[in-house]
């Protein structure tokens, strides 16, 4: 097991979604048995993946629980959900997995990639640069 990643935390969130996922069906009285297979199925997915990703980090575990957050977000469509309480909760937790997934993967990326400067992050450069070179910046 590798050293505790400040980022770790951002599966644990994922865990804890992935657990009301698969309690889902229960918790709302779910009768969409389409709703319910998807919700213990993406559920006990994302428990593997983040729990996989929190002993031994990978990258494309977070690209996984991207894509099972997107899938959870066009499955009632896929799926044809006929309860409108599985179609919001699905997008609903979709929408956060992916966030979390995404969130996770620019972390990574800015810890991997740091810039000359520390006292400057990365989206401020960029500003100062774009402005500079803007018509904006050359008038000052």
């Amino acid at each position: 097991m590798k050293k505790w990643r400040s980022e770790s935390v951002l599966d644990l969130y994922n865990v804890v979604l992935a657990v009301v996922l698969f309690a889902a069906p229960w918790l709302f009285s779910l009768t969409n048995g389409t709703a319910r297979m998807d919700f213990w199925v993406s559920g006990v997915a994302v428990v593997a993946i983040s729990l996989a990703a929190i002993f031994a980090y990978a990258n494309w575990e977070e690209w996984a629980n991207l894509l099972l957050g997107l899938w959870l977000i066009a499955s009632p469509w896929v799926l044809g959900f006929s309860q409108a309480r599985a179609i919001h909760f699905a997008i609903g937790i979709g929408v956060l997995m992916a966030f979390l997934a995404l969130l996770e993967l620019w972390l990574m990326y800015e810890k991997a990639h740091p810039i000359e400067s520390s006292a400057t992050p990365r989206h401020q450069q960029w500003f100062a640069e774009t402005i500079a070179s803007s018509e904006y910046g050359r008038n000052r």
